[in-house]
């Protein structure tokens, strides 16, 4: 894939980047160690005041960096701006909690005798230049809910971002320089996927993060396993939104439809399948469809615009499979379903029904603006429907029944449970999935110490 620009609401190819060379790419990574050895040893304080500095800059830079958003992979221009919002709350958090969060941990002192020391503490030290190769559905967030967490922890990133965002990518690290971080904390690497194996080998690298597909993800963590470093995967969802009859009808439908095509419907934790109890399944279908059908559908810069185009041809030739699959295999068509006429990669908001097994949607990740809906008899079904599948990185359940809330916290596969509410991450809770959505967590402090040294102090008697 050539590292380029290209207007998803068009086709239209504005601008191309040449990949990095094999002496670029050493530069950088020399850069990036020599920034390691410093930038480690300044003060939570001096990395707080560089780290709000960028958090200020980037929302002064929200209107600009939404557009060039927007026009690299189609997202509404408005909830690019909130992206934006969100990127700089993240790091306004990290910036006033890194340190507590960090804090060295005294050990029990009958631990501390009964081991024959005077004193043990567990110690949070960085590991060094973390890898960080991400995807273009959210290119900002995804990469500050990374950067933010490692570069207050002491360590330096290399971002190997989507080859479709190159100037998302390259602001980013302008952002880090701007806001007084050294030469080499943050770089941009525009480089194809075919670079990241021998970047991701080199001795300098010590470990990686990867958000985005499950086959990428098996690659990346095969060539970390193999030179034995830490990686954090966050991969696909196809996250499930119970329905049962104690919930607001009305609310759930409305937020399901929020749910399933926030990000034009290009979101892992985006609710995918829903699992609606039979005593309410009807009005929940026909409240859901409408909201559907009502969505604008339309030029992503413009202020009135709910769903935007796909982010690539290939993405919308994809879903396209699917859905075709279901109906050929007896799914009903609530609402959309059919290409439109005209330019850039577009697909309605779609709602099937009656889904079986036997579909491919009902095993695959849909990543656009289409919902499957299933019936469930009982609590027991809907369990059962939400686990069957290869992913579990979040859930959304529908009820005021307290034994039922226990239930599913209990029973769902997923990293998270989201009671009468639609799937969110924010900067103080861990976010992650299970199964073939990964393994380990970003955000709050489990993600700090995703890239940390976790280091036993003994002290003699």
């Amino acid at each position: 894939m050539p590292i380029a620009t290209v207007n998803p609401a068009t086709g239209e190819t504005l601008k191309t980047y040449d990949a990095l060379n094999d002496k670029e790419i050493e530069h950088r990574l020399a850069t990036a160690e020599a920034a390691f050895r410093t930038h480690r040893t300044t003060s939570f304080e001096e990395r707080a005041r560089l780290m709000h500095r960028a958090a200020d800059l980037l929302e002064g830079d929200a209107p600009d960096i939404g557009r060039t958003m927007t026009i690299e992979m189609g997202k509404p221009v408005k909830q690019a701006r909130a992206e934006a919002a969100k990127c700089a709350k993240a790091m306004r958090w990290y910036a006033d909690h890194a340190e507590e969060l960090l804090a060295d941990e005294e050990g029990a002192k009958t631990d501390a005798e009964d081991s024959g020391a005077s004193r043990v503490l567990v110690r949070y030290r960085p590991l060094g230049p973390v890898l960080a190769v991400m995807p273009w559905n959210f290119p900002l967030w995804q990469v500050i809910r990374f950067a933010a967490p490692a570069l207050m922890a002491g360590n330096v990133g290399l971002l190997k971002h989507a080859s479709n965002v190159p100037q998302t990518a390259l602001y980013l690290e302008d952002l880090f320089r701007r806001a007084g971080f050294a030469e080499g904390c943050f770089q941009t690497l525009l480089v194809g996927s075919g670079a990241i194996e021998d970047i991701l080998r080199d001795p300098r690298i010590k470990a990686a993060t990867l958000t985005g597909s499950e086959p990428a993800g098996r690659a990346v963590a095969s060539v970390a396993g193999d030179e034995v470093k830490k990686t954090v995967l966050e991969l696909g969802g196809s996250d499930p939104y119970v329905v049962m009859p104690s919930a607001d009808i009305d609310k759930a439908a409305k937020t399901a439809v929020t749910a399933r095509v926030q990000n034009n419907g290009q979101s892992c934790i985006a609710a995918k399948r829903f699992i609606v109890h039979t005593d309410v399944f009807d009005a929940f279908a026909e409240r859901f469809a409408e909201g559907m059908k009502a969505l604008t559908v339309g030029d992503p810069l413009d202020e009135g615009t709910d769903v935007g185009p796909l982010s690539t041809e290939q993405g919308r030739d994809d879903l396209t499979e699917l859905v075709d699959d279901a109906v050929e295999n007896g799914a009903t068509v609530l609402c959309g379903g059919e290409l439109p006429d005209g330019a850039g990669w577009y697909y309605p908001p779609t709602v099937l029904a009656d889904i079986t097994p036997e579909m491919r949607i009902h095993h695959e990740e849909a990543f656009g603006p289409v919902a499957t809906l299933y019936r469930a008899a009982d609590l027991d079904e809907a369990v059962a429907i939400a686990n069957d599948t290869p992913f579990g990185l979040s859930s959304n359940v529908w009820t005021r029944d307290e034994a039922e809330t226990d239930r599913f916290v209990r029973d769902l596969e997923a990293g998270g449970v989201f009671f009468n509410g639609m799937t969110a991450s924010h900067p103080a809770f861990p976010f992650g999935g299970i199964k073939r959505s990964g393994y380990g967590r970003e955000l709050s402090g489990h993600g700090i110490r995703e890239f940390c040294n976790i280091t036993t102090v003994w002290h003699g008697a």
